[in-house]
């Protein structure tokens, strides 16, 4: 089995993983995962969108697994087999806000506990570290904002890669909102 990051946005799809999807047979993704990659799938290949991700381990040796942005950052990478890394949101977004990755500590509330995930990134953001906070539609980033000292620096970061890209830019006392919900959070010194 290959896992294949296909990126965060349009675009983004680096030439590893189309060199890669060129040669499949075998594709199976996410609905945007395949949107982000179907310009580069084989005549003839058979694309499957994934129903449900605990029937991925079971996927024949051939299967093809495509994984938005990065399979290693809260990605499908845990899955056995070959992996191909694709351009993370983590990458995008601390380009964009031009921080160093060497400054990241990155913390997931996508489908987690959302208190747990706020006090490991305020503990992060304490420890002079910048966080990268994978949020959920459900995230509340006002609550987020409300347990970081109020001059920390917070950016709410939307739609990576797509033309709707937005990045806000605000602190723990007045922190941007959200628009959609395909967005991250970004915490601390920058």
């Amino acid at each position: 089995m290959k896992i294949v990051g296909v990126g965060c946005g349009p675009g983004m799809l680096t030439a590893e993983a189309a060199r890669t999807l060129r040669g499949a047979a075998l594709i199976y993704g996410s609905a945007r995962a395949i949107a982000l990659a179907r310009d580069v799938f084989p005549p003839g290949c058979e694309v499957h969108e994934v129903a449900d991700y605990r029937d991925l381990r079971s996927l024949p040796d051939r299967a093809v697994v495509l994984s938005t942005g990065d399979p290693m950052l809260a990605g499908l990478g845990y899955l056995p087999g070959d992996v191909i890394p694709g351009i993370s949101s983590l990458q995008v977004a601390f380009a964009r806000l031009k921080i160093p990755l060497t400054k990241a500590a990155v913390v997931t509330a996508h489908g987690k506990d959302h208190a747990r995930a706020v006090a490991d990134a305020r503990e992060e953001v304490l420890r002079g570290r910048v966080v990268f906070l994978i949020a959920d539609p459900a995230f509340d980033v006002q609550a987020f904002a409300a347990a970081l000292p109020p001059e920390t620096g917070v950016a709410v970061c939307e739609d990576l890669g797509y033309p709707a890209e937005r990045i806000a830019v605000g602190t723990g006392a007045e922190p941007p909102a959200p628009r959609g919900d395909l967005f991250v959070v970004v915490a601390g010194e920058f």
